[in-house]
């Protein structure tokens, strides 16, 4: 009788597969499918006042020499990423 498993581990390996894919199924029945809501749009505030920003961005990408106001459009533009509050005495 050397040919193998016996019959009982053959009966048990079935048995343990077929639990192991009762388990999966339960738990993608049970899994709750609600779908993720949509991301929220970008609140714009000042168009004029970001395009601004936008346009002087560019200008800056393009130097190759430091500039007050292009280190004053990325001070502007790091506080924007942020979310900082602006600065006293910055009203524009």
């Amino acid at each position: 009788m050397l040919y193998g498993t016996s019959r009982t581990a053959k009966i048990a390996g079935v048995a343990a597969l077929v639990g192991l894919m009762m388990a999966v199924a339960i738990l993608a029945v049970s899994r709750d499918r609600a779908p993720t809501p949509p991301p929220m749009p970008a609140i714009v505030r000042d168009t004029e006042g970001r395009s601004r920003l936008a346009r002087e961005l560019d200008r800056c990408a393009t130097l190759t020499m430091p500039d007050s106001g292009c280190e004053a459009a990325w001070a502007e533009n790091r506080r924007r990423f942020f979310h900082q509050a602006e600065p006293e005495g910055a009203g524009r």
